[in-house]
Formats: structure tokens, C-alpha cells, sequence
């Protein structure tokens, strides 16, 4: 078991084939970012850590292919004890380098854990098909394989869930994974899961991790060419580019992407439950939520009731240091608050009404603070900035519709479809709504954020292609093949 996963470690160190190595590049620093303070150094990846990496996981995958299932089972298994064993550690460590606070430290561990259960299961589910044959003499045996190097380029939200969705269903599988952090938060989402793996019986070379800037070595890892299998999570415009890159060597790409996500309440909802999913959706980890409310869509009867009591519970919400005792903590750096805050005031000039927050709350001995008050915006329409865009952040724009065919094309007017909620008087009229709503994902009494690792998680349209959890990703990194058996001699027209 790792001695320590503090966020007082010495991380300044890649982890290929093995060995933890300083790698080629310089230092990037990393900031907490409540106190604005660097409290970590990790390494600046090159291209040639990149090369190395790969070639490590290159050559080790053959092997570990071949291991027993049970080998495999119990190698995640181990993971998971030691993710367990930390999470003290792990929860104070997210709190310095993804700014969340306690709450989204435990969730985010219990989700990770979650997903390390279900990959541990996969080993004895990677079996094939038997199948008859037309021909006389003959059987089919399909066999189920895994694809090879699979690369995790890992978001800087929630690093330690999502890098482990990937990463541990490859190898479980009996791939090897190259993992690229953000530069973000490279630690969570990447050097961390070498530490949690070093101890355990996994062989060298399965998995290794290069941090490093995009705009250094992005392009060289989703283009590699020993890569079998890309798996991205951020945005549409960056998923768009790594998927381009990985076509390139018909390597698969499995994009989690950027969502709109609507939050429908109809005029005979109970509106006690419905702004209490509101309010969670909405605000929790400051809305850096890629299934977050992006937009609630109201029916006009109880439109200013809903604006009303939204808005009081968002004044009531504590915004600060994610260290202290908050509600809401900071985003992750200024150029996801100015964009944000631009969305806001874009809103508000084009002729919305900003009921609370649109600010930057100031922390005291903190120079740019990076948390943002949390956000109410009223007579929104679908077009307007903190609407159409994926504001990613802790605001939350209300638009009034007059029927249930009104909202369903408010809803679906964007090119993404991620998740969503509704709430209705009705179960009928809730699944109505669902069916029509076209997005991967949608959460009826509830709100969007929801995630278990044992049933499917997929976008449409311009929020991903391929899909995370259970069967899904596993076919995204295993491959078929068909093998027949000619049992008997068999004739052939010449």
C-alpha cells in the first residue's frame, strides 16, 4: 500500500514501465484553487515520455492479455483497497487540487469505488458466442479480445470517477492504458492511480502516466499510433479534434462530451422536490458538471413561484474557501470563471433579469478570487449566452414555456444530449417527456447528475459517441473474432 497520497507528497515524477522517472520537460506548477497557492510541482511531459510510455505499454500488453481472469480480478480488487484505505487523504487532496469541498471528495471516491466494483466483475464476463453454421460440418466460435493500448485523456471536474471509468474496465479487460491528466489536475486524475497501483500485483508497463500541457503533447498522444482505443472526456470542441486525431490510425474513440442538460417542470409538479434537484443540480461543485441543469424550463403557471423559491435557496447557499465550511466552492481557474461571467452579463443585456449572484465573491487574503456567487438569471429565453452554451458553472438560467410540446422543443433545440430531468404531477406525463427528449440519459423526479457504473452511460449529437459503464465501454475496448471450424470435408463447386 502507498505510504502516502497527500497532497504534501512529492509528485514531480512520471510513472512509465514501473518506475517513477523525472521525465524531459520542465515543471508545471500546480494551484490550489481556493488560496490561488501552488502546492504541488509534476513533471512537463515531451513527446519522447509519450513514445516511451507507449512503447512500455506496447510491449507489456501481449502478456497481460494472457493473464487469468482471476489475475486481473484481484489486481483491481487490490486497487480498490487501497482507494479505500486512503480516502482521508484522497477527499483533502481533491480539495486543494480540484477546488471541491468535503462532500464532492466522498462522492467522487464512492463513485471511483463503485466503478473499480463493476470493472473487477468484468474478467468473467469477457466471454463469447457459439453459434450454428448454414453450412453442413460447420460451427462458429466468436471470441471476445482486448484491443490493445488504450489511452485516457482524463478532465479536470471529476478526475478521480471518470479517469477511473476508463482506465480500470481497460485493464480489467486485459488492455494496457497510456492515461494523460489534465493539466489541471494531473495528480487526481492521473499520478495518483500509479501510486494506488504500484503495490498491487499489477506487471509493469500496464499502466503509465505522462502529464504534461496540451498544447505540448495532446496531439502526439491522441495521434500515437501504438494506440488502440482513445477515450476522452471534456469538451465538444476538443473531443471533436482527439477524435479527428485518433480516426487518423482508425484507433476507436469513446468521447464523453459537453451536454445542455434541461431541468422540465411541469405546472402540476411538486415543486418542493423539484427545486430541491434544482438546487443540487444546479450548484453542486459549483456546476463544473457535464450533466449539471444547464437550463430550467418552467411551465408559466408556477414560473414566478419557481424563480422565487430558486432564488432564495441560492442566497442561502455559502460560497468560499472549499477548505471551510461551504456550499459552493471555486472553479478552477480564471478562464472558466471569465467565460462564464461573460455568459452572464451577455444574458442580462439581452434583456434577462439577474435575480441573485453574477459576481465574483472575494476571499479574504486571496488575490483573484476564483469563486463565483451562486447565479439566478429570469426571463431567459433558449437563445440567450447562459442558455445555448455550456455555461459550466453555478448559474442557473429559468425559461417559462406554455405546454409540454413547447418545452420538448425548447429542450431539444441544441446539438447536444447528454442528460436531463423532469417533473411532473403525473408518471405518465414524466415518461411522455422523457421519450421525447432526445439525450442519452433522463431522470425523472430527480435531477441530471446520476451515475452508477453498472448501467449505461451515452451522449447523442455533439455530446460524445460510444458509451462508458457495463457492457457498453467494454465493447469500446475489446474486439470480436470469428472463428469457424469446417468439421467435415466440404465441397466446393471447382
Amino acid at each position: 500500500m502507498p505510504e502516502t497520497v497527500s497532497h504534501t507528497a512529492d509528485w514531480n515524477a512520471l510513472y512509465i514501465d514501473g518506475q517513477w522517472v523525472t521525465g524531459g520537460g520542465e515543471s508545471i506548477s500546480v494551484e490550489d484553487p481556493s488560496t490561488r497557492e501552488v502546492f504541488a510541482e509534476v513533471p512537463a511531459g515531451t513527446e519522447a515520455d509519450v513514445d516511451a510510455a507507449y512503447e512500455a505499454a506496447a510491449t507489456a500488453q501481449e502478456e497481460w492479455a494472457q493473464s487469468p481472469p482471476a489475475v486481473r480480478q484481484e489486481v483491481i480488487e487490490q486497487f480498490l483497497h487501497n482507494l479505500e484505505e486512503h480516502e482521508a487523504e484522497l477527499v483533502e487532496l481533491m480539495s486543494h487540487e480540484c477546488g471541491g469541498m468535503a462532500g464532492y471528495g466522498h462522492t467522487a471516491h464512492e463513485l471511483a469505488a463503485d466503478q473499480a466494483m463493476e470493472a473487477a466483475t468484468l474478467p468473467r464476463r469477457m466471454k463469447g458466442e457459439h453459434a450454428a453454421s448454414n453450412i453442413p460440418g460447420k460451427e462458429h466460435v466468436v471470441k471476445r479480445e482486448p484491443k490493445g493500448v488504450v489511452t485516457v485523456i482524463s478532465p479536470w471536474n471529476f478526475p478521480l470517477n471518470l479517469s477511473a471509468r476508463a482506465v480500470l474496465p481497460a485493464i480489467a479487460a486485459g488492455n494496457t492504458v497510456v492515461l494523460k491528466p489534465s493539466t489541471n489536475t494531473p495528480i487526481v486524475g492521473g499520478l495518483l492511480f500509479a501510486k494506488l497501483f504500484e503495490d498491487t500485483d499489477l506487471p509493469d508497463g500496464v499502466i503509465n502516466v505522462v502529464t504534461g500541457r496540451g498544447s505540448d503533447i495532446g496531439d502526439h498522444v491522441a495521434s500515437h499510433p501504438e494506440s488502440n482505443v482513445v477515450a476522452f472526456t471534456g469538451s465538444t470542441e476538443v473531443g471533436r479534434h482527439v477524435a479527428g486525431l485518433a480516426g487518423e490510425n482508425l484507433a476507436t474513440p469513446a468521447m464523453e462530451l459537453g451536454g445542455n442538460n434541461v431541468h422540465i417542470v411541469t405546472e402540476d409538479a411538486d415543486l418542493d422536490r423539484a427545486i430541491d434537484g434544482a438546487v443540487f443540480g444546479s450548484f453542486i461543485h459549483q456546476g463544473q458538471v457535464c450533466i449539471s441543469i444547464n437550463r430550467h424550463l418552467v411551465h408559466e403557471n408556477v414560473y414566478e413561484e419557481y424563480v422565487n423559491r430558486l432564488t432564495e435557496r441560492a442566497e442561502s447557499l455559502v460560497a468560499g474557501n472549499a477548505h471551510e465550511q461551504v456550499h459552493l466552492g471555486p472553479v478552477i481557474d480564471e478562464v472558466q470563471r471569465d467565460e462564464m461571467l461573460e455568459y452572464v452579463e451577455e444574458t442580462i443585456e439581452a434583456g434577462a433579469t439577474l435575480e441573485t449572484g453574477g459576481e465574483v465573491v472575494d476571499l479574504e487574503g486571496v488575490e483573484d478570487s476564483l469563486v463565483v456567487a451562486p447565479t439566478v438569471i429570469s426571463d431567459a429565453t433558449n437563445d440567450m449566452a447562459a442558455a445555448c452554451n455550456e455555461h459550466f458553472g453555478p448559474i442557473a438560467p429559468v425559461i417559462p414555456y406554455s405546454d409540454v410540446d413547447e418545452a420538448v422543443e425548447m429542450a431539444n433545440a441544441t446539438e447536444f444530449g447528454l442528460s436531463g430531468s423532469v417533473h411532473a404531477g403525473d408518471l405518465g406525463t414524466a415518461m411522455e417527456i422523457a421519450d421525447r427528449l432526445e439525450t442519452g440519459m433522463v431522470h425523472i423526479g430527480d435531477q441530471p447528475i446520476n451515475d452508477e457504473a453498472h448501467v449505461p452511460f451515452s451522449g447523442t449529437g455533439a455530446s460524445g459517441m460510444g458509451g462508458y459503464n457495463t457492457e457498453d465501454f467494454l465493447d469500446e475496448i475489446t474486439e470480436k473474432k470469428w472463428i469457424s471450424i469446417q468439421h467435415d470435408p466440404r465441397e466446393y463447386p471447382f
